[in-house]
């Protein structure tokens, strides 16, 4: 049922974004980025669609889980050189902070969107995957990438800083403080098995199978308990700023509803039965 307050309700079962593709299948949705003849770079527009779309997935009781990829055998190149980054630079020249602040943060709001939805957002990373598409790769909550792809957070290649979208915070956690440090510094590509081996990639998969085998993880969570996967997602972001005692304090209250849910009925009734348990979600 829809919600009376929320007027910008997306039927994401016939949803048709402009900017990018989308399916759903079962729970499972999966976002491809398709402008293959380019490398799939973002505009102003994918940008805020994106935004608006992963915003919109808070309300969207259909869908458990979210795969990110991209066509034609890359992920994404990062922003549109001739569609973002020349009307920046004209911004600039025109003395126009505001216009420059106000797209920045419009791009860190899509960092934040992704973060704040429940599901699971699993990215299929193959081919090229830089600047603001190494940022989407990174703020998802799981990355399977394959051998040839490169993953660059290149900001410093066009003389700008490596602290974009959140990338100081988020990226020093996936891979550590002194691996973040040089990716960032020196905007360098990962290959496949170094983004592997530096744990950027929780698994490498050939080409032909990579997003398969994203969408048979997503799948795979879709099928769980996915009331307790959206509060893990919760305590993974939100404890990021928490002491440790306040930590376990809020994964106590979080793990204390989920106990109230009929999942955790189901798996002991389940465990009794000597059966797999069957999720809903409820």
């Amino acid at each position: 049922m829809a919600l009376a307050f929320d007027r910008t309700r997306i039927d994401f079962a016939s949803y048709k974004p402009q900017h990018f593709l989308w399916q759903l299948d079962g729970k499972v949705a999966t976002i491809t980025l398709n402008r293959p003849e380019r490398k799939n770079p973002l505009t102003f527009e994918s940008y805020a669609e994106l935004r608006d779309t992963f915003r919109a997935l808070v309300y969207a009781d259909q869908v458990k889980t979210v795969v990110v990829t991209g066509a034609g055998g890359n992920f994404c190149s990062g922003g549109d050189v001739h569609e973002i980054i020349g009307p920046l630079v004209r911004m600039q020249e025109a003395g126009d902070m505001q216009g420059l602040l106000d797209f920045t943060r419009m791009t860190g709001d899509l960092v934040k969107a992704m973060r704040a939805c429940p599901q699971p957002i699993v990215a299929a990373v193959d081919g090229v995957c830089a600047g603001a598409g190494a940022i989407v790769a990174m703020a998802s909550d799981l990355r399977f990438g394959t051998p040839e792809s490169k993953v660059a957070f290149l900001f410093v290649r066009v003389g700008l800083a490596g602290a974009d979208m959140g990338a100081c915070n988020i990226l020093p956690r996936i891979v550590g403080s002194g691996r973040a440090a040089e990716l960032l510094y020196t905007g360098r590509s990962m290959d496949g098995a170094e983004a592997e081996r530096w744990g950027f990639y929780n698994r490498l998969v050939a080409g032909d199978r990579v997003l398969a085998e994203a969408q048979a993880m997503a799948a795979s969570l879709a099928a769980g308990p996915t009331f307790a996967h959206a509060m893990t997602k919760r305590c993974l972001h939100q404890e990021w700023s928490m002491t440790i005692d306040d930590a376990i304090e809020a994964e106590a209250q979080a793990q204390a509803i989920c106990m109230q849910t009929k999942d955790y009925g189901r798996a002991y009734r389940a465990f009794v039965a000597k059966q797999r348990p069957v999720f809903e979600g409820d």
